[in-house]
């Protein structure tokens, strides 16, 4: 990996939700360009744009019904290709939402696959014969609810949609469809991208025969995932990718794999196999999953996560770290503590994120500490899955106020809502009415507010990535946790060449005691989140609530 990369830090940008450059109530390119000052400030030095191409907005974006046509209320092209050229002036590379597992049923691929079975699409996407009683060819469910297959009567064949129903799964095995793929990635690459975050891509690779799922998480239908996720032709189809598209850039790669493990995640990202620069897997966010899956009312074991981030950070050539992202509630409000000690909290684990060994990811609105939204109504929210979700618990004959409770934690809409500029109409995200509502606490949580604070975090995120950019510990260094049975506290140890730095962070909300394992080594406060934090180290540390601290060892 070059040098780059490895000291890259990505900061994602949900475009309709960043800045609204012309008050239209969405957020847009030229509003992205805006802001690329205060993004340079804060040191990040590649921006991840959720899609910003031509689509219907089932799923706000990735449903793409024209890969090389900008969606127009983001802008046009021109304004891309200005994004690009501003941001590269100022040393940021841009990396672009690289949704090909499915299109929207609006893209021409499948308006003419579905018309019939032997014209030139028409093996473009997944079609399977009905049972004979016309029923659905297996019980498969979508991971937005209600089945995975739906009817289509011009080839009296059902296709499949492992997301909503207007977004129709494309056929990987049809070489046609491949290099038209590769096509448009080339097409990007030359317009001066940097690089593709490729979405749900451990699908892409399905089943030729296709079997019932188990049922999971009291679902309605079966596991939208079991005999897809990492196909048997996954590693082909990415070597051909990179021996096609990738080789011939300089491009970063980043791939979501949902329902991988750590095995079959190395297997993506070892150099040798020339397949992707680092994946997104999702164990530790499952770590408060329930008898209802991710909507279950259950909160996260300290243990869980220390566990699956130390499984991931062992077994992996390299990481892509994050705890957040448009797809996750607040990392504050999951993971720290959205009250009293949001601050700290949220600067604890922008220690956690960029001390780890891999490239960090921040979430937009985590460098400010933004929250969770006390959503008072399902009418409030927009997100598909959580209209489909609060049905179901519905069905299931959960009351009202507890199928809110259950869908409120952890809606996709929590990441979603307008990025909090200032305490002023709409949080300075717009002079017009949001697309979605602003949180509530923007008065008291937005950028002005907190670049006037004393203890800022923009300001403490500004130290910890210079300190992670400069210092080869932490971009190159091993890692290894230590203290593994500890109930309030990570703690891990990165190393380069004999060399030391022990990064400490506390989840409890009271003061602790940590028994630091290296004794007698001493050592230097690098950084802390408590700025009167003592500069040496000691065999026993006490740590205040959500107190992060990073010293040399020696």
């Amino acid at each position: 990996m070059n040098e780059w990369k490895k000291k890259g830090v990505v900061y994602e940008i949900y475009v309709q939700s960043f800045n609204d450059s012309n008050d239209d109530g969405i957020g847009d390119i030229r509003g992205i360009i805006q802001k690329l000052d205060y993004l340079n400030d804060l040191g990040v030095n590649i921006l991840w744009l959720t899609p910003i191409f031509e689509s219907p907005m089932v799923d706000n974006g990735y449903d793409i019904s024209d890969y090389r046509k900008i969606n127009p209320q983001y802008g046009t092209m021109d304004d891309v290709d200005e994004l690009i050229e501003r941001a590269h002036e100022k040393g940021i590379r841009i990396v672009m939402d690289l949704v090909v597992n499915h299109t929207s049923d609006r893209h021409e691929w499948f308006e003419k696959s579905k018309m019939s079975r032997d014209n030139e699409y028409s093996d473009y996407y997944i079609w399977r014969d009905p049972k004979e009683d016309g029923s659905a060819p297996t019980n498969h469910g979508s991971a937005f609810g209600g089945s995975a297959w739906e009817y289509c009567p011009e080839r009296r064949q059902y296709y499949l949609h492992m997301f909503a129903r207007e977004q129709p799964d494309l056929n990987w095995d049809n070489e046609k469809v491949r290099e038209a793929i590769y096509d448009t990635m080339r097409f990007w690459a030359d317009r001066g991208i940097d690089g593709f975050r490729m979405d749900s891509i451990s699908f892409i690779s399905k089943p030729e025969v296709f079997t019932d799922a188990p049922v999971v998480d009291n679902k309605e239908f079966g596991a939208y995932y079991y005999g897809i996720a990492n196909g048997r032709n996954i590693h082909r189809y990415l070597h051909e990718m990179y021996e096609r598209v990738l080789s011939r850039y300089d491009l970063i790669t980043i791939g979501e794999t949902p329902h991988t493990d750590v095995v079959e995640g190395e297997r993506f990202v070892n150099p040798s196999r020339e397949e992707l620069d680092m994946v997104f897997q999702f164990e530790h966010m499952h770590v408060d999953y329930g008898e209802y899956g991710r909507y279950s009312d259950v909160s996260f074991k300290l243990s869980d996560l220390r566990h699956d981030l130390d499984m991931w950070q062992s077994g992996l050539s390299w990481n892509s770290n994050y705890l957040g992202n448009h797809d996750q509630p607040r990392i504050v409000s999951r993971f720290g503590s959205d009250g009293r000690y949001r601050v700290k909290s949220a600067e604890m684990l922008a220690m956690l994120i960029m001390m780890q060994r891999g490239t960090p990811f921040i979430y937009q609105g985590e460098e400010i500490g933004m929250t969770n939204v006390d959503f008072k109504s399902i009418d409030e929210m927009k997100d598909l899955e959580a209209h489909n979700t609060y049905e179901h618990f519905l069905s299931l004959g959960i009351s009202e106020e507890k199928s809110l409770e259950m869908v409120r934690r952890k809606t996709r809409d929590n990441g979603r809502t307008p990025m909090q500029w200032n305490g002023r109409q709409n949080a300075g995200f717009s002079n017009a009415k949001p697309w979605i509502e602003v949180n509530p606490d923007y008065e008291r949580i937005n950028v002005e507010q907190d670049l006037a604070s004393d203890d800022s975090v923009y300001r403490f995120y500004q130290k910890v990535i210079e300190l992670r950019r400069n210092n080869e510990i932490l971009t190159d260094g091993s890692y290894s946790l230590i203290a593994g049975d500890d109930s309030d506290i990570i703690a891990f140890v990165r190393e380069l060449n004999g060399q030391e730095i022990m990064v400490v962070c506390s989840f409890a909300d009271r003061k602790v005691r940590f028994d630091v394992p290296l004794k007698g080594r001493g050592g230097r406060l690098l950084l802390g989140n408590y700025a009167d934090a003592p500069d040496g180290l000691d065999d026993v540390i006490y740590l205040r609530p959500y107190e992060g601290r990073a010293y040399t060892v020696g």
